[in-house]
């Protein structure tokens, strides 16, 4: 009993230090912030202000880190296909690529699309609403994540602003068309999400897992699966991220992309077959040859992430360093690259930091992920974010990755329903055989592609029509039990979060608002 008791303070103090470790290192990033901030020449009165709100967008950066990203290289991660380090470096080169290069439309949504910063006539008024805005929305997420609640943090942002906006200048400062369409994308992003994810998934097994030879279908889709990726990313990249030096439509944007997404496939392709020759016949064998092509899709949602969500931490900043510096607020500023960084490194931190946590929720408590799974989850994920983000909408990443591991998971439950379903008939067709006849029937049918088991399972009716099913029989085929493997806790836990993060984090930004603005005032 005594040593039970001390291996749990062990434990315990084991526990305590990691927090302690990861607590130091927060605050070494938030003092480092505050340090740079403070070495800029002050131009104006307010540069302590700037100070403390860089501050507070680094701190929110953070929690983005812990919270979000988890929803980029988690499937990743929970399959095995990434290591925690290998995520980090991943998530700091291509969040920072993102919020650079194609970030601007979405902090230019987050800053004056939410509300009318026009019936704010006080420079300070504006000052005060955007600080409250960003020190709500990352109260909450550190709520959330101490709970293990995959939350979105465009939610939270966007509570904050419209919670402080209100409290700042009444309720016709807010653009409520605006605001519904934001709503709007908020219910349609993870509903297409999860249907992407599942026909992602569903292509997969039907042209790879599903026929005789798994690894000569593998070989000849894996290749068209990473063309199809390039296609999508290069696409994108030419037509937002050089854009200020080489404006394409999309038409030719595309039609480069295309070319070369077939040069990548002709590079591909013989290394996949190569590789799938040394393998054996196997799903897990499959699963291998998926790493590749999953890491670069984490990558890609990693960078569409950067060019989404790292304007809920650089946005109000962005808009109270406009404010500052230009005596007022504009319409139109360029981002200052030290607000994008701020943004990029301080969620490459909170991941580091505080992100195992989130990652474990959405890379296997949902339900059970593989390479194949994962690779849907992340693709449909990344191809979602890049169209919102091509749209300059800030939609929830959050709801997006996690509708997609939600997809994934209910068309497992469908398919492994059909599965059983089939089984149940061929036993109620032959129940009076030979048993060893029965069990070889069902091994021949568990290895036949798609197209040999519906000739078989039609064969199969065909000779029941000619025969009366006894009663027993009939009931037989009714006793098919659906398998739930998607765990309906986690469902409900984060159908909460998604509701009351909106409205909690708007209040406590009209609390703020008044308290910040009481301790201001001359």
């Amino acid at each position: 009993m005594e040593l039970n008791n001390i291996e749990q303070m062990k434990n315990i103090g084991f526990f305590f230090r990691k927090e302690l470790q990861r607590t130091g290192f927060s605050l070494a990033f938030i003092i480092a912030v505050m340090l740079y901030v403070g070495a800029i020449p002050p131009p104006v009165s307010h540069h302590y202000l700037l100070i403390i709100v860089a501050v507070i967008g680094g701190y929110m950066a953070l929690n983005i880190g812990a919270n979000d990203v988890a929803n980029n290289v988690g499937p990743a991660v929970g399959s095995k296909a990434l290591t925690m380090t290998g995520a980090i470096i991943i998530a700091a080169i291509f969040e920072a690529s993102g919020a650079i290069i194609a970030g601007g439309e979405v902090v230019s949504t987050i800053k004056n699309s939410i509300i009318d910063p026009s019936l704010i006539k006080n420079t300070d008024t504006f000052i005060w609403l955007m600080m409250a805005a960003l020190l709500s929305a990352a109260i909450w997420l550190n709520i959330a994540t101490t709970l293990g609640a995959p939350v979105s943090t465009t939610h939270a942002i966007v509570g904050g602003v419209l919670g402080a906006g209100i409290a700042a200048g009444g309720f016709d400062i807010a653009n409520w068309s605006v605001l519904g369409g934001i709503a709007a994308s908020w219910v349609i992003s993870p509903l297409l999400g999860g249907l992407i994810a599942a026909a992602f998934l569903y292509l997969i097994k039907h042209s790879i897992t599903y026929q005789e030879d798994m690894l000569k279908a593998a070989a000849k889709v894996v290749p068209l699966l990473i063309f199809l990726m390039t296609w999508v990313f290069s696409t994108y990249l030419l037509m937002k991220g050089l854009k200020n030096i080489w404006k394409l439509d999309i038409a030719t944007a595309g039609s480069i992309s295309f070319a070369f997404a077939i040069c990548i496939y002709l590079i591909v392709r013989p290394r996949i077959i190569q590789a799938s020759q040394q393998l054996e016949q196997s799903k897990d064998s499959i699963n291998t040859l998926f790493t590749l092509p999953l890491i670069f899709s984490a990558s890609l949602l990693s960078f569409a992430h950067g060019a989404n969500d790292v304007a809920n931490a650089v946005g109000p900043l962005a808009a109270i360093n406009d404010a500052i510096f230009n005596g007022g607020m504009v319409a139109k500023t360029n981002i200052p690259l030290w607000i994008m960084l701020v943004g990029a490194l301080g969620i490459s931190t909170g991941l580091a930091l505080y992100g195992p946590k989130l990652i474990r929720t959405i890379g296997s408590d949902i339900t059970e992920l593989d390479k194949m799974r994962a690779f849907c989850i992340a693709m449909s994920a990344a191809v979602t974010v890049i169209i919102a983000s091509q749209l300059g909408l800030p939609v929830s990443s959050t709801h997006i990755a996690v509708g997609s591991v939600f997809g994934v998971g209910f068309l497992r439950e469908l398919l492994k329903y059909n599965d059983v379903k089939r089984i149940e008939e061929i036993k109620a067709h032959h129940e009076f055989n030979d048993p060893e006849k029965v069990t070889a029937f069902l091994q021949i049918f568990s290895t036949a592609s798609v197209e040999n088991k519906k000739r078989m399972l039609k064969e199969l009716r065909q000779e029941a029509t000619s025969m009366q099913l006894n009663k027993k029989t009939r009931k037989n085929l009714k006793k098919v039990y659906r398998q739930e493997l998607v765990k309906r806790s986690h469902a409900y836990k984060i159908a909460v979060a998604w509701i009351t993060t909106v409205p909690l984090s708007a209040i406590l930004a009209g609390l703020l608002f008044f308290m910040i603005r009481g301790m201001l005032l001359p």
